[in-house]
């Protein structure tokens, strides 16, 4: 286990902080953290897939721009710009990315994985 990270700076401001690619077509920059709510902007070229996975964290993430075909659970839906969803914790989940867009995802714990690479 890592050992406990510091809370981020009070504000963060997009043009000064990294960007981290995180697969094809992907990459997320860290918005704002401490040790019980992380938020990342991700952003994702056509085609990009955001791999079916699971953690134990809750998760929600708001739609910002482009189209997604986004599957929780068993369910699959399309959605875009506006829109938001929820993923309990330990559900498999993934996207696939429709048209060109960005997503702000939210945890809660912070994802410590996310540091690993930092």
């Amino acid at each position: 286990m890592m050992e406990k990270l510091k809370a981020s700076e009070e504000f963060l401001f997009g043009n000064q902080l990294k960007w981290e690619e995180v697969g094809p077509g992907l990459k997320r920059q860290i918005m704002g953290y401490d040790d019980k709510i992380l938020m990342a902007r991700v952003l994702f070229e056509e085609g990009a897939v955001g791999t079916v996975h699971e953690h134990f964290h809750s998760q929600a993430t708001y739609v910002v721009s482009g189209r997604f075909e986004l599957q929780v659970g068993e369910e699959k839906k399309e959605i875009g710009p506006g829109d938001g969803f929820y993923i309990p914790p330990n559900v498999a989940h993934g996207a696939i990315c429709l048209e060109k867009g960005e997503l702000i995802d939210v945890f809660s714990p912070i994802r410590e994985d996310f540091f690993e690479t930092v």
